[in-house]
């Protein structure tokens, strides 16, 4: 019953920081971006930016951020290899950039850009 519950907690996060990058002007291009090497939370973008995020939901804000170890940062960006190939047009055009949204409940949410 637990993952249920986590899995929820982590989706009802994902909405959140969704929510939170559009009031900041991103437009999300993808939500649980499913690959065969991993899976990213979210992708956006914003002008010339293509974001890659990663969503960690903890007990406060501090322990989310630490939550993004080497191993995690390296799925993404094999994640993000795979999305760029198929989206080409976008990866010709765009920087691109690997961030980190925590959230915590209520606590302000903490978006690191160039995370990792």
């Amino acid at each position: 019953m637990g993952s249920l519950k986590t899995h929820r907690q982590g989706m009802v996060a994902e909405a959140i920081a969704g929510w939170f990058l559009n009031a900041k002007g991103y437009r999300v291009l993808a939500r649980r971006y499913k690959t065969p090497v991993g899976e990213i939370d979210l992708v956006v973008k914003r002008g010339r930016m293509v974001a890659f995020i990663e969503v960690k939901r903890r007990a406060n804000v501090d322990d989310g951020l630490y939550a993004v170890h080497a191993q995690n940062a390296a799925r993404v960006r094999r994640a993000a290899e795979w999305w760029l190939k198929n989206h080409a047009s976008l990866a010709d055009k765009c920087d691109l950039r690997f961030d980190v949204i925590a959230i915590a409940p209520y606590r302000l949410i903490r978006h690191v850009s160039n995370a990792f």
